[in-house]
């Protein structure tokens, strides 16, 4: 799938160091979230004192948050959280697209995979923003479950969880894998983050679905015929699943928990799965023909929604989905680059919550009236208000901003901690939000692709060698005759086939960056080849790579006498091969700037020459150029 590489190595230095850092950064910004809410509610405390805490999201006496409800919200709460943190491992920004992403959707029809490659290339364009950004976005969404227990700041948290795991298992889980044949409740489908979601939907519901048995029955009968779905599809013949081997070789599940046991993990977890690994491919029938049965007992009795039935499939389902997850998932998040524990702890969070739903129901009483309840009734009894607003006159657009700034100010004063700890798991959201959808919008990639391949550059200042040479269309032109432009120069071999035509891609690319300066800037190339560098040579090499209509470009040529003593003075090495091969040469750029001073020499080798790295480097080149340009 193109797109889904930079071309840099998951464990490259730079990156993982730019990653770390960009988060110890961010850090900071999250600590003074928090600390300027704190703040600000400390100080608004202090206008309206003895109101601290009093308002906000406080639960109301007497009406105790629903079991099966705080099971889900903390459960997924401490999830989103776990996820931001195996998130922000060294290998993630480099690593998820090409080798978590891609090959999830390797399987899945062709506009599964298109989809997939156009956020998978998002992320290789901006590996160091995305990563961060999804660090936080997760983070964030599990404060912000686990602090808003109630009221509208839960409900939006809910949402937020609902639409952030749609978008991952969207384009990060390829739909969980629900389009690509061997679909299978034992290695994760639906996938796990579309049971986020799920659990996210029934957070945002009004409370008072959770306070009816109703809302339990509909979640377990909805697992059930989850489970009886996969029983049917677990029992589908000629899907690889009713043999441990077939043929000789592997069959479908010995072959996944065999992948698994060779995860990097502690020695006696991948001795507990390669045993098992060995089990199933002598047992494959046996096991296939539990698992199914399993499957649609526990399911039908789900469906039943009685709690007697129910309660030792909600046991027997435990037990079920906890050995799935160590025997056959592995744990899920280890490697390196696992992203979360799989599915089976989100779906026991789900059936277990149905089932507390079901069976324990708070008892609602009165709230006590305190003096503060009291006195607050008499303060609002007392308020000239009617239902339409107001009695007094309208005030003016000055006072009316006043009034709502004083508002503001005591609803502060009163919000429980909750709600103020809660705002700042909104901000750490926001926090990752913002940057992932500027770097979206930016088409460019960022410059450590080009900084990892080749290492950082060399910032010179020294008076540039002249020259007088021929351009492609036989004008000629001198680098003295440049005096008052930045020059961005390089040297190609026009019958090169590797580097040579993605140095003159990256130099076009360029040029479109450099659109509002193109007055100021000219892009030329030297001619690297000993015997191929007539006119008709060169102007072909720019007809065949797109050369011949970008603004600025210069492709010169001139006697072999003329161009071996320009690559003697800029360092290039050129030199024929065997059998009329191209030349055999180094990749460099120079930038000089308008009084012909270089500025700076930048390699220029691309590498694996993807889009991404290809766009990296023309972004070094122009960035280069605008900072001598002082733009």
């Amino acid at each position: 799938m193109p797109g889904m590489t930079s071309g840099v190595g998951t464990s490259n230095a730079l990156v993982a160091e730019a990653f770390r850092a960009a988060l110890r950064h961010q850090l900071f910004i999250v600590a003074a979230i928090f600390l300027a809410l704190w703040l600000a509610r400390l100080i608004a405390a202090g206008r309206w004192p003895g109101r601290l805490g009093s308002g906000g999201d406080a639960q109301p006496a007497g009406e105790p948050e629903p079991s099966g409800r705080r099971l889900l919200r903390v459960g997924f709460g401490v999830l989103w959280v776990l996820d931001g943190i195996l998130q922000a491992q060294p290998a993630m920004p480099v690593g998820l697209p090409s080798q978590v992403i891609e090959p999830t959707a390797a399987s899945s029809p062709g506009w599964v995979q298109h989809l997939v490659n156009n956020a998978g290339t998002v992320w290789t364009y901006h590996p160091i923003q995305i990563s961060a950004a999804a660090v936080w976005i997760q983070v964030g969404i599990g404060l912000w479950l686990l602090f808003a227990r109630q009221g509208w700041w839960a409900r939006l948290g809910a949402l937020a969880s609902v639409g952030w795991g749609l978008v991952v298992w969207a384009f990060g889980e390829s739909f969980g894998g629900v389009f690509a044949p061997g679909l299978t409740w034992l290695f994760g489908a639906p996938g796990a983050v579309l049971l986020y979601s799920v659990a996210g939907a029934l957070l945002a519901l009004p409370p008072g679905a959770w306070r009816t048995p109703r809302l339990g029955r509909v979640i377990l009968a909805g697992m059930g015929l989850f489970f009886a779905g996969m029983a049917v599809l677990q029992a589908w013949p000629g899907r690889g699943f009713w043999q441990g081997t077939l043929r000789g070789h592997p069959g479908t599940l010995t072959q996944m928990i065999r992948t698994m046991s060779q995860t990097p993990q502690p020695r006696f977890l991948a001795q507990i799965v390669a045993a098992f690994a060995n089990f199933v491919a002598a047992h494959g029938f046996a096991v296939n023909l539990f698992t199914v049965i399993a499957l649609a007992v526990i399911g039908a009795a789900f469906l039943t929604g009685r709690p007697r039935v129910v309660r030792p499939a909600v046991a027997a389902g435990i037990v079920l989905c906890l050995a799935d997850w160590v025997l056959i998932e592995d744990l899920g998040f280890l490697g390196g680059l696992g992203t979360d524990p799989n599915s089976m702890i989100p779906m026991v969070l789900l059936f277990v919550s149905g089932y507390l739903a079901l069976t324990r129901q708070p008892a609602a009483t009165a709230a006590p009236v305190t003096a503060s309840t009291a006195a607050a009734t008499a303060g609002a009894a007392a308020r000239p208000e009617t239902a339409t607003g107001p009695a007094v006159p309208a005030a003016s657009l000055r006072g009316r901003v006043a009034a709502q700034i004083q508002s503001a100010v005591r609803s502060l004063a009163t919000a429980s901690a909750r709600s103020v700890a809660a705002a700042g798991a909104l901000g750490v959201t926001l926090l990752g939000v913002l940057p992932s959808a500027a770097a979206t919008a930016n088409p460019n990639a960022d410059p450590i692709i080009a900084q990892a391949l080749n290492g950082s550059n060399d910032v010179v200042d020294y008076a540039a060698a002249g020259f007088t040479l021929t351009d492609q269309r036989g004008a000629p032109v001198s680098l003295a005759g440049l005096r008052g432009k930045v020059v961005l120069l390089t040297f190609l071999d026009p019958v090169c086939t590797s580097d040579c035509p993605l140095i003159g891609h990256e130099f076009a690319a360029a040029a479109r960056l450099l659109a509002g300066n193109s007055s100021q800037v000219r892009l030329v190339a030297i001619v690297l080849s000993p015997t191929y560098r007539s006119l008709a040579v060169i102007a072909a090499f720019d007809r065949q790579e797109g050369l011949d209509h970008v603004p600025g470009w210069l492709y010169l040529t001139g006697t072999l006498a003329q161009l071996n003593r320009v690559w003697r003075d800029y360092g290039v090495i050129a030199r024929d091969l065997p059998a009329g091969a191209m030349t055999l040469h180094n990749d460099l750029a120079y930038v000089i700037d308008a009084h012909g001073h270089v500025r700076q020499i930048i390699n220029t080798v691309p590498g694996p020459g993807t889009a991404a790295s290809q766009s990296s480097f023309a972004v070094v080149l122009a960035d280069a150029a605008r900072k001598v340009l002082g733009t």
